[in-house]
């Protein structure tokens, strides 16, 4: 009788703590190193619509084949759109390479 109170709390308790937690969804955008002026600014677009609806945002450019020597092209891309964002979240990982892609972690702003 003392364990199935026990069982009962326990199982009250664990919807209480996953009503209050929060989901977060990571969207994903993906570059080129050699993107376009109107495709970054359709992409920058994008990313600020997922930044303002509370989502973070995975940012990664994609090097295909002998692509791997614009690596530096890269970098820029993805602190531009950083330093573009500025005002919607907060970078949470500056770009680092891994593989053939080179991925920025954006969180958004806490809402005052």
């Amino acid at each position: 009788m003392d364990y199935k109170k026990f069982v009962y709390e326990q199982k009250k308790r664990d919807k209480v703590l996953k009503a209050k937690s929060t989901q977060v969804t990571v969207k994903e955008i993906r570059f080129g190193p050699q993107t376009d002026e109107h495709d970054y600014e359709f992409k920058r677009k994008n990313a600020e619509k997922f930044l303002k609806e509370g989502a973070k945002l995975k940012a990664f450019v994609f090097f295909k084949g002998r692509s791997i020597i614009y690596k530096d092209q890269g970098q820029i891309l993805l602190l531009r759109l950083a330093t573009d964002l500025e005002e919607f979240g907060k970078v949470e990982a500056m770009p680092v390479l891994e593989g053939k892609r080179m991925i920025m972690f954006i969180a958004p702003k806490k809402k005052k």
